[in-house]
């Protein structure tokens, strides 16, 4: 069941109370910058996946390309 809207104010004028505005306004900025922080970090995670990704890709058509060559090298021994 969800609070009311004079409920979450209560909650509201009870958590500042207990904590104090300045105090609440420090958590939130704090918050706001742990947030920030781990999207970057997604963000560079998801950049280096990437560039792992075609990293991979390009070794395997090279891998791919030298088998071939080796395949075709050996038939025309044959």
């Amino acid at each position: 069941m969800m609070p009311s809207i004079p409920q979450l104010l209560i909650i509201l004028v009870i958590v500042v109370l207990l904590f104090g505005a300045k105090r609440l306004r420090t958590l939130g900025g704090d918050l706001g910058g742990a947030v920030k922080g781990f999207k970057k970090a997604m963000a560079e995670e998801d950049e280096n996946a990437s560039a792992r990704l075609e990293e991979g890709e390009s070794d395997a058509v090279e891998a791919t390309v030298q088998e071939s060559t080796a395949h075709s090298g050996e038939e025309n021994k044959a």
